[in-house]
């Protein structure tokens, strides 16, 4: 029976497609065969060495050690797209707040005092503090073309909205999705050059650190609106602010509350709630346990952060699953081993990705232990394991 121990509340959906009969799932549980998760922060937790995977639901990982998980040969996963329609009404939401000043204006209307009669008069007089200004024909940059910034220019190019694009590293899956009306940016410079609205949609690294700062600000076009619905650090609030007091940007909307920010007058904050939908925890907690399921029960791989995707049909009971440096004649060792224990390779797929390789094999006849043994010993395999 697989053992699956939940580090934060998860949707019971998710929950429910692993069989009783088959899994054990609690928030509590001795030697896990598999994490699942969604903030809970896993980098001064101890891990036991029978957690053969990691599923988080949602999209970052940036709470999981991941470098540490893939030399110990644990494949991390996530959700990619599974709450992507969430962040995208969110960014809309914070591109109409801004540009139309409603929060402003909705304080302003909370403290109206007198009659009726009098409050009607004062709105008269004070709304036109709050002009402000439409979308169409409005210029949208999104860095970042994953699910979600994918969604995110689709849409705002339908409500008129001129919408260029940035990602060097846009898959193909993604390049079919976005609209061929999307201008395509070679740089994030070039971008901010051409824009009236910024969205952020890339995860938080040594490369995305600090993207959106001073330097870059200073060549946006006057009165251009910021939005952050990805990761705290990606925008330097401080640079964001001082934008703000002087008059260059016009305002700055986010998902990441601080104390120089929450009380600023030209910024919204929110309570980190990008994916905050019954329908995204649902759809995240769904996918991440499809992933687990089929990992722990076949060995294939989708949507690892940090593994090649591996699937491979399965013509017999007896398989295995191999995790390795990615270093040359592995696979020959490995085959070499079968073949000097009578066991016949009927099917066979290995995949790497950068400094690790993962590998599928069907053989005729049982793994005994003796073998598991032998594999684990030769130099550069990270994990062994059979189904």
């Amino acid at each position: 029976m697989y053992k699956i121990q939940t580090l934060n509340n998860i949707s019971v959906k998710g929950l429910e497609k692993f069989p009783r009969d088959k899994y054990e799932v609690a928030s509590e549980l001795q030697a896990p065969d598999a994490y699942m998760l969604r903030s809970m922060k896993l980098h001064d937790v101890e891990i036991p060495d029978s957690v053969l995977a990691i599923g988080r639901a949602g999209a970052g990982v940036n709470n999981i050690p991941v470098d540490k998980m893939t030399a110990q040969g644990v494949p991390v996963f996530n959700a990619p797209g599974a709450n992507a329609n969430a962040v995208k009404e969110l960014v809309l939401t914070g591109m109409l707040l801004g540009c139309r000043n409603i929060c402003q204006a909705w304080e302003a209307a909370k403290n109206l005092e007198g009659t009726d009669e009098s409050i009607g008069k004062e709105v008269e007089q004070i709304k036109k503090n709050f002009v402000g200004f439409e979308l169409p024909g409005r210029t949208l940059g999104v860095i970042g073309l994953g699910a979600i910034g994918t969604s995110v220019a689709n849409t705002a190019h339908d409500l008129g909205m001129n919408v260029v694009g940035y990602d060097p590293a846009i898959t193909v899956e993604r390049a079919w999705q976005l609209s061929s009306a999307i201008e395509a940016s070679n740089t994030v410079d070039e971008l901010l050059a051409k824009s009236d609205f910024v969205t952020v949609h890339v995860p938080l690294n040594e490369g995305t650190k600090d993207l959106i700062n001073a330097s870059r600000l200073s060549t946006m076009n006057d009165k251009a609106i910021i939005l952050n619905f990805s990761r705290n650090g990606i925008v330097n609030d401080k640079d964001v602010v001082a934008a703000l007091d002087s008059g260059k940007l016009y305002a700055y909307i986010c998902d990441f509350p601080s104390n120089l920010l929450k009380n600023h007058p030209r910024v919204i904050t929110l309570p980190h709630l990008g994916a905050s939908t019954a329908e995204a925890e649902e759809n995240c907690a769904v996918m991440i346990a499809d992933q687990l399921k089929d990992f722990l029960e076949n060995g294939n791989i989708r949507n690892s952060v940090n593994f090649p995707a591996v699937k491979m049909p399965r013509v017999t009971g007896y398989r295995m699953a191999i995790s390795n440096s990615n270093v040359p004649n592995m696979v020959g060792q490995i085959s070499s081993i079968l073949a000097e224990t009578g066991h016949n390779i009927l099917d066979l797929l290995n995949k790497s990705r950068g400094d690790v390789a993962y590998t599928l094999l069907d053989v005729d006849t049982e793994i005994t232990d003796d073998v598991v043994n032998q594999i684990k010993s030769i130099d550069g395999v990270l994990s062994v394991r059979t189904l």
